[in-house]
């Protein structure tokens, strides 16, 4: 018997289109796609190439106008307030901008209790309510008797997005969505926040979506990788197959634009 491995988030002709007529623009262009339980993809483009309305359509927050979106393989239906917060049970997100991811109003202790009350555990005594919010915390090196009553603007940006994946700790989903985590802190948060999501997906075995314009995080981190063109998928594949083995030129393009600190840089393409 083969261990194959489980569809969890898949889509077939996936199109949103906004405006009219000569106005109208179609971010993204009937893509399919088909992500496997446990995985790591990166779905990697320019700005412009439509990777972040993908993701803003994989979680829910916009329609397609046309396609679906399969969830471990049945059609993805949130067409109710109810229906959506089922579904965000399972697919969560880490966004590019730490410092807007957050409700400036509320405390550490209220982003992390609502964590804890949409897993079922609204009812649990408040010694147990602690006891899962240390935990998580010090999942990702941060220690939450200094961070109660705090607000999370009184974080660094790189703690912040500790905070964020002790969210995801709790909250246990199923596929977890980054779009650009790494991008506005400084370069030795950012390895602990890769190392810290890498060890998340050890643990949970949950599938873990990296949008991003990076291709040697993408090349580092994931199974797969897709990359995106105007909208469309130009070429996948396996790390290996497409960044050492690229077929499409504007793949190829991308990897020579990647400076390399023993060759002259070509700004021609600038």
């Amino acid at each position: 018997m083969t261990d194959e491995k489980k569809s969890c988030l898949s889509g077939t002709g996936l199109t949103p289109v906004y405006g009219f007529g000569r106005g109208k623009t179609v971010a993204v262009d009937h893509v399919d796609f088909n992500f496997y339980e446990g995985e790591i993809v990166s779905i990697v483009g320019e700005s412009g190439s439509g990777k972040t309305t993908l993701s803003k359509m994989l979680l829910g927050l916009i329609s397609a106008t046309e396609g679906e979106v399969y969830f471990q393989g049945t059609k993805r239906d949130i067409s109710s307030q109810k229906k959506k917060q089922e579904y965000w049970k399972n697919i969560q997100a880490i966004f590019q901008d730490p410092y807007s991811s957050y409700n400036l109003f509320s405390k550490i202790d209220a982003v992390l209790l609502d964590c804890i009350y949409m897993r079922g555990g609204r009812k649990f005594p408040h010694e147990k309510k602690v006891e899962l919010m240390t935990e998580a915390c010090s999942f990702v090196n941060l220690k939450f008797a200094e961070l109660t009553n705090k607000y999370p603007f009184e974080l660094s940006g790189g703690q912040m997005q500790r905070l964020m994946i002790a969210r995801i700790f709790l909250l246990k989903p199923k596929i977890l969505l980054a779009d650009e985590p790494t991008s506005m802190i400084d370069a030795c948060s950012r390895s602990t926040i890769l190392s810290m999501l890498m060890k998340l997906v050890i643990e949970t075995g949950m599938t873990l979506i990296f949008i991003t314009h990076d291709l040697g995080l993408a090349y580092y981190v994931s199974d797969k990788i897709y990359i995106m063109e105007h909208g469309k998928f130009v070429e996948r594949g396996t790390a290996d197959e497409v960044i050492l083995h690229p077929k499409e030129a504007y793949t190829q393009r991308l990897l020579s634009d990647v400076p390399k600190l023993h060759e002259e840089w070509d700004l021609s393409t600038v």
